[in-house]
């Protein structure tokens, strides 16, 4: 089993939504804080969000603040990133991370302006 596998990328207008779902192998996922990275063309890897192990604190890059909501599901080993009111410039291949190390393969999401 893959340590993190993303899901939910797609093509959307700006202004839309879209849910990114990360599927953990429990071996990964147990008593881990969880990230959400992404990278866009030609640029570097940059931190989205973060959520701790119980879920009750989570922490956004300034850029989608109040924008786009971190969670998770314990019991099911899954992380989400809500993403609403999407711009041009959130598009980029989205990863998941178990710090320090497990990272997904990542999920594209596309926005159209």
């Amino acid at each position: 089993q893959e340590p993190l596998v993303e899901s939910g990328g797609g093509l959307v207008q700006a202004g839309g939504s879209l849910r990114l779902s990360c599927a953990a192998s429990r071996r990964t996922f147990n008593y881990s804080a969880m990230n959400w990275f992404r990278q866009a063309p030609g640029k570097e890897r940059e931190f989205v969000a973060l959520i701790n192990w119980s879920g009750t604190s989570t922490y956004y890059a300034d850029s989608v603040k109040g924008r786009f909501t971190i969670s998770r599901d314990n019991a099911e080993n899954m992380v989400y990133l809500q993403m609403n009111s999407l711009k041009p410039e959130d598009a980029a291949v989205y990863y998941c991370n178990a710090p320090p190390n497990y990272w997904g393969k990542g999920t594209l999401v596309t926005v159209s302006s």
